[in-house]
């Protein structure tokens, strides 16, 4: 089945100038190289330049490279198996291994062409100062990423917390101060329940910020939008690709504000550190375990 984007290349290119007739040709040639590369790469293959390019995209009707490739992605997914959408179902193991380490590849390096730096430089100061974060979410990979969160901010030394629950997710609105801040993931963006939530906490004054996609109601709702787009799985509502662009968000904001909370960030961490080397699963130093010290132990517990 051919895409809507590369049959519009096809249509085009005969008549496009010489410059971008380059452009155009790799791209029908490779469309899934192009998804990978950058587009400074995509320009020194053509032997033209990233103007150029953005032109190209133009003339294509798509108002940057952005939106391009957001288009191209999209049009892609129909093309694979039931399986992935880059994969086709004879492909050898050597070849899904490629593709889907490609396509991980891809959709994390497309978080920053997506990310608007002002929203998440708001996001990272209304977190920093926020008398207590709150992390709602909905569905399996949403709550991992909102535990995930919570797990991120507590370490830091911030109040924060994790509701999963729909009910506890009202109560948590319900109780939170103009100071607050509600966390909101979901991919999808559209659960009433969460968006009644977003609602309450937002009538106590708390800031709400959104991890979810451009457009959805979530994003209509909140106060500070993190929208990040990617194409459906064929397997699962909310795939794999989903799931690491979303990481990559929450990685990127806990940095940013670990940088806001300086040496009390620092501090807390190293302090985590060292308990953790010492004691617990992580230790570091520990008794050697072997078979001949099993059974002096069993031995001694029989006297």
């Amino acid at each position: 089945m051919t895409s809507q984007v590369l049959a519009k290349i096809a249509d085009t290119i005969a008549s496009a100038p010489t410059s971008r007739r380059s452009v155009l040709e790799l791209i029908l040639q490779d469309p899934q190289r192009v998804l990978d590369e950058s587009f400074e790469q995509l320009a020194q293959r053509a032997g033209s330049s990233v103007p150029t390019i953005m032109r190209t995209c133009r003339d294509l009707g798509y108002p940057g490279l952005r939106e391009f490739k957001l288009a191209l992605a999209q049009e892609m997914a129909v093309s694979g198996s039931p399986l992935h959408r880059r994969v086709q179902l004879h492909d050898n193991t050597e070849e899904v291994i490629s593709k889907v380490i490609k396509g991980a590849a891809t959709a994390v390096s497309g978080v920053q062409a997506q990310l608007n730096i002002k929203a998440v430089e708001t996001a990272a100061n209304a977190i920093a100062r926020a008398s207590r974060i709150d992390c709602y979410s909905v569905g399996v990979t949403s709550s991992f990423m909102a535990s995930d969160m919570q797990a991120r901010l507590f370490r830091l030394g911030l109040v924060s917390n994790a509701y999963l629950d729909i009910h506890l997710q009202l109560v948590s609105a319900a109780t939170i101060s103009p100071q607050g801040v509600v966390f909101a993931i979901s991919h999808v963006g559209g659960m009433p329940s969460l968006l009644e939530a977003v609602e309450v906490a937002q009538s106590q004054g708390a800031t709400v910020i959104a991890l979810t996609q451009q457009g959805t109601e979530l994003a209509k709702r909140a106060d500070i939008v993190l929208g990040i787009h990617v194409p459906d799985d064929p397997v699962m509502h909310v795939g794999t690709e989903a799931y690491l662009v979303h990481l990559t968000v929450i990685e990127i904001l806990t940095v940013l504000v670990a940088q806001r909370l300086g040496d009390r960030a620092v501090k807390r961490l190293g302090g985590v550190r060292d308990v953790l080397s010492t004691r617990g699963v992580d230790m570091r130093h520990y008794p050697k375990l072997d078979w001949d010290t099993v059974a002096a132990v069993n031995e001694s517990k029989i006297k």
